[in-house]
Order: structure tokens, then C-alpha cells, then sequence
């Protein structure tokens, strides 16, 4: 089948790699793209969040199925539009996406199912959430109620950090919530409204520091799978947390339909909701990829027609990936844009490493130039968290890009647990 992704960014590279390998892909176009991507793919310049200018696209070029990268073009309502035209999509309807959308949609339909999450009290107004700390101790959860780009999030360890975060928001919708103490976790299943699967685990990196210190970013690196979530906290979290929400969305006339991503803290009574993306994570997805074993196009295709029930449950290898990104100075504030990039090529002469691009474009004299916050994602795999990492970061150290830095600590909890 011929298929379009839609995207530009680290995980879209991700999934076009891994599309490429599938027996069931045929041609692959990718809106817009990036240098990284049209390795795999015909990249066609056109706006990802525009309904009708991705439909005409599909129809033009006989698609058959759309998969849906980043979040933004869900919420627009792409694939409402695309389902509507009679394409298979894999990603939700806008509905179903306020799931990622709305932080108080979710803890609302968290409040309504008995799932577990952290208590929360939704405000509009800069006086409603700084009256609100007061329901709560120290440290406290402020969170823009909107798609942030994984940025939207503060944990104040002070009241005067917390009336900051509020200050800044202004009079905007936000979430005050109780901080959750335990490790975080990143689960992924498969959900086609009717079924939901497990798929894979991952831990992410969010804070921009070595030791986990600074402010939040999109995430600075990660690796699959994460041990910490057991499988009996896997399931558990299955059985509480993800199926009770696909059963709710589907109750509500919104099923939803793609990969759900719970972020999960892992407490001493069990797992509880951090927060729902209704997309492959990122840098996750770069180490969720290269551990599917089989046909991803043909997975996203069941999971977009609605026959995850009919086929074989996805097999991953048995295998751990780890990646680190590179990113640009000043992020995640302002980041340094136009840096030139070399060394990839060397960088996936390392075994086991591919290099995906998240924030690059090309120069008319054909550099390669960094253009975004997070640039490139370095990923590796290996038979252990050790292996693939250390030669993740051989990959990283074969890459010239003078304006980039990254963090040398990616997985030191599960390196720490095993050494113990």
C-alpha cells in the first residue's frame, strides 16, 4: 500500500525508517518532511494541519493509509477529515484528541472512570489557581491545560515557584495538581477503539540537566524497554488505566483510534496517570521503532481500519535501544539555529546506530543545518541498556556540530539498578 506520513521531526524520521523496512509498503511520501526522512521517503511540502490540503494529497497520489506524527494536525481535525474522504487513518479524531489536548478533559474522565491520578483542581483564572495551592502541599504540579510541546509542565518545590509558573500563565486555563512521588514510566499500546494491546515501554529524559536538573524539555533522550514497569505493573496499568479509557472513549461516541501513551508514575500504591499523548512520544518513539519485530505498516494499518482483534499481537526483539539527543544551545528556551552538522555518516558506521533527524534542514549549497531545539535524536541497539547506549554515544561523539550539546547520563537509573 502507498502511504503518507505527516510530520517533520525526530519521530516522524523514526517511523519512516521503520515504514520502509515493512513487506506491505509501497511508495512512501512524507508532508513536509525533513533531511533525515527523505532517506526513506518523497517528502511533498505542503501543511501537515491542513485537512484539505492532506486529503487532496492522498486522493491525488491513490494513498492508503495516512499516519499521523505529531499531535498538532490531530487536534486540527486531519483525521476526521481523511476518515470522512474514506482513507485509513492511524491517529484519533479531534474528539478523541483532547485526550493530549485538554490536561483537564483527561483528569475529568479520570475522575468519572475511577482511574487513578493524582488529585486536581481545574482553574481559568490567575486568582482561582493561586487560591488553589492551598488545596495541596509542597512540592505542586502546574500545568498549562494545551498541547506544550512536552514544556507545559512545572513542578514547584516552593509556593513562590508555583505563583510563577501561575503568574506566567496569566489568565489561561490550568491544572494544579498533587505531585505523585515514584519513578516515571512511558507505556504504549495499540488501540483500535474495541481493543486495546500493549505495545512497548520506554523511559524518557525531561529535564535538560545531567541528574535530571533544569527545566522540562521535549525529552533529552530515553531507552527501551523500561524494566522498572514489570509486567505485572504493565498489565495492571492496562487493566486500570488504558482499557477503562478506550472503554469510556468509545461509551462517549468518541473512540479512539491509534497509539495512546500513557505517562505513568509508578507510586507505592501502583501506577497512576500522569498525563495521556496521542502520538508516538518523542524521542520514544526512536526507541520503540528499531524494536518491532515484523511489518509496522501493516500494524498501523490494522490498528487504523479496526482489525487490532484479528491479527497477531506485535512481537518486539529481544533487544534494549537507547537514544540521545543532540540539541541546540539555549534549549529550551531559544535555541541557536543555522549551526552546521557533520559526522553522521561516520556516526552510523558504528553497529547498531542510526542517526534520526529531528530539527535539520539542508542548505542550498547541500550543509546540513540545525533548525529547531532538539536536532538529532543518536540511536542505538544492543543486547543490554549498556551496550546499546555506549555505542549510542560513539555515535554521538563521531557527530561535529559545535552549537549542540546533550546530556551523558541517558538510563543512569536502570544502569544503576543493574549494577546493584
Amino acid at each position: 500500500m502507498d502511504i503518507l506520513l505527516l510530520g517533520s521531526g525526530g519521530r516522524e524520521d523514526a517511523l519512516a525508517w521503520a515504514m520502509r523496512q515493512s513487506p506491505s509498503c509501497g511508495k512512501l511520501l512524507a508532508a513536509p518532511g525533513n533531511p533525515g526522512i527523505a532517506r526513506w521517503a518523497d517528502c511533498v511540502a505542503i501543511d501537515p494541519t491542513d485537512p484539505d490540503m492532506v486529503v487532496s494529497l492522498a486522493k491525488r497520489e491513490g494513498i492508503g493509509l495516512i499516519v499521523v506524527g505529531p499531535e498538532a494536525p490531530l487536534v486540527a481535525g486531519v483525521a476526521d477529515a481523511c476518515r470522512a474522504a474514506g482513507i485509513p487513518v492511524f491517529g484519533p479524531n479531534a474528539a478523541a484528541a483532547a485526550l493530549e489536548g485538554s490536561k483537564g478533559f483527561t483528569k475529568d474522565l479520570c475522575a468519572s472512570e475511577g482511574i487513578p491520578t493524582a488529585d486536581y483542581v481545574r482553574t481559568d483564572r490567575m486568582t482561582e489557581a493561586l487560591d488553589a495551592l492551598d488545596r495541596f502541599g509542597l512540592p505542586v504540579v502546574v500545568k498549562a491545560d494545551g498541547l506544550a510541546a512536552g514544556k507545559g509542565v512545572t513542578v514547584a518545590f516552593s509556593r513562590d515557584d508555583a505563583e510563577a509558573a501561575i503568574r506566567v500563565a496569566g489568565d489561561g486555563p490550568l491544572v494544579i495538581e498533587e505531585f505523585l512521588d515514584g519513578e516515571e514510566a512511558s507505556l504504549f499500546a495499540l488501540v483500535d477503539g474495541d481493543t486495546a494491546i500493549f505495545l512497548a515501554s520506554a523511559q524518557d529524559h525531561k529535564r535538560v540537566g545531567e541528574g535530571d536538573t533544569g527545566p522540562n524539555t521535549g525529552g533529552m533522550g530515553a531507552y527501551s524497554p523500561a524494566r522498572v514497569l514489570t509486567p505485572e505493573l504493565e498489565e495492571a496499568a492496562m487493566d486500570l488505566i488504558v482499557r477503562p479509557t478506550a472503554r469510556a472513549m468509545a461509551e462517549r461516541g468518541t473512540p479512539f483510534s491509534g497509539v495512546l501513551y500513557a505517562g505513568l508514575m509508578l507510586t507505592a500504591d501502583g501506577p497512576k496517570l500522569i498525563e495521556y499523548n496521542v502520538r508516538f512520544g518523542d524521542p520514544e518513539c526512536e526507541v520503540i521503532m528499531p524494536r518491532i519485530d515484523g511489518d509496522v505498516a501493516a500494524l498501523l494499518h490494522a490498528v487504523a481500519t479496526g482489525r487490532l482483534a484479528e491479527i497477531e499481537a506485535p512481537r518486539l526483539k529481544d533487544s534494549v535501544a537507547a537514544t540521545v539527543v543532540i540539541a541546540a544551545e539555549g534549549y529550551p528556551g531559544t535555541p541557536r539555529k543555522g549551526g552546521t552538522i557533520d559526522g553522521i555518516e561516520a556516526a552510523e558506521r558504528e553497529h547498531g546506530v542510526t542517526v534520526f533527524h529531528a530539527g535539520t534542514a539542508r542548505h542550498g549549497s547541500g550543509a546540513l543545518l540545525a533548525t529547531g531545539g532538539r536536532v538529532l535524536a543518536v540511536t542505538a541497539i544492543g543486547r543490554t541498556l549498556a551496550e546499546a547506549r555506549a555505542r549510542a554515544y560513539r555515535g554521538v561523539d563521531a557527530i561535529d556540530f559545535a552549537d549542540g550539546f546533550h546530556r551523558r547520563d541517558i538510563g543512569w537509573r536502570e544502569l544503576a539498578r543493574t549494577s546493584a
